[in-house]
């Protein structure tokens, strides 16, 4: 009875002792402790994004401003087998003496492009010029003419005009003498050293001038200058396997070096004659065709000066000497701003 008396007591002692749960119904009472309900602070109005009158670091990295730096792959750089232009498989492939490999329809197409631009950029510098000579005639014309007013207003603007109503009429119009003179000349200075450049009848126009066009067309991929009689046609050797015979409906074509019969990759160093257009692995070219002063497909003299290094193709490794870097600046960025937008809080 003792022990149903102890155990009785903890439950009228806890309803009495606190005051949170007088008056209140019997499931309401319980042994936990009271827990307030956990509010969450208002976050602070610095995290807000487009809040502030410039921009944060974080808001330029995500739409993309400034210098954007891009690591490049091998899809990205041009293999030794396609054109610098086009970037297909070259047909009819001719070489410039920098080593740059373009198809002969690509090339010709571009030279033309260029020279029919230099000749419309020259015919607008002509005009310019001839534009300017005309307005600096003008300006001195006028310029002279003012000197001789001015002079001749000077030896007789101060002779009084009579008329017939009386002498002491005067017009407000008419020429004062001499101080006008000195009158307009005054205005032209603070016209000319007048501050209100908010004005729009004051605000300068920028003059549109054409720069004088350069007369040479330019390699496309070198842009050092280039000629037609500067190109040279290539040749390179196919493989004639039986198991790329197989592979002779396919555009992908395999060539050989046609003195050590190796395969031409893009990690090969490739030399093709000037005089006669053959390829050939430098290897060989710096064993035979710089000694011998021979080709040895076609048995045409040549010399050292004809040995042109083609251009590699690119491998995706950065030791083989590709630029696998890609830098653009933007100036509105190129960002979506999409990681700007908060997700919207859960109720």
């Amino acid at each position: 009875m003792a022990k149903g008396c102890l155990a009785s007591r903890p439950d009228t002692d806890s309803s009495q002792s606190n005051p949170l749960t007088t008056g209140l119904g019997s499931d309401r009472i319980s042994d936990e402790p009271f827990q307030e309900e956990e509010q969450k602070m208002p976050q602070r109005h610095s995290k807000n994004n487009n809040d502030l009158a410039f921009f944060t670091y974080d808001e330029k990295r995500k739409l993309g401003y400034g210098t954007q730096k891009e690591r490049l792959g091998k899809d990205s750089i041009k293999p030794f087998d396609v054109c610098s232009l086009c970037l297909k498989p070259f047909i009819e492939p001719m070489s410039c003496l920098k080593g740059h490999v373009f198809c002969k329809e690509c090339i010709l197409e571009c030279l033309l492009a260029q020279k029919k631009d230099i000749q419309r950029k020259q015919a607008a510098h002509a005009a310019q010029q001839k534009q300017e000579k005309e307005e600096e005639e003008e300006r001195l014309m006028l310029q002279k003419a003012r000197e001789l007013e001015a002079f001749d207003q000077q030896n007789h603007g101060a002779i009084p005009k009579y008329n017939d109503k009386g002498h002491n009429s005067t017009d407000k119009n008419e020429f004062h003498g001499a101080n006008s003179v000195k009158t307009t000349s005054y205005e032209e200075e603070a016209l000319r050293t007048m501050k209100a450049f908010w004005l729009p009848s004051a605000t300068p126009e920028a003059p549109k001038k054409v720069a004088p066009p350069p007369s040479d067309t330019v390699c496309p991929e070198g842009k050092e200058k280039l000629r037609m009689k500067n190109l040279f046609p290539i040749h390179f050797t196919e493989d004639t396997n039986d198991k790329q015979k197989i592979r002779s409906s396919s555009l992908d074509k395999t060539y050989i070096c046609p003195s050590c019969k190796v395969t031409l990759t893009n990690t090969l160093s490739l030399v093709a004659l000037s005089s006669c257009g053959h390829v050939f692995c430098k290897k060989c070219a710096g064993k035979f065709m710089a000694v011998d002063k021979v080709c040895l497909v076609c048995d045409k003299p040549c010399k050292e000066r004809n040995l042109v290094d083609l251009v590699k193709g690119g491998t995706g490794f950065a030791g083989h000497g590709d630029h696998l870097e890609a830098k653009d600046f933007k100036h509105l960025g190129s960002g979506s701003g999409l990681g700007l937008v908060r997700p919207a809080m859960k109720t």
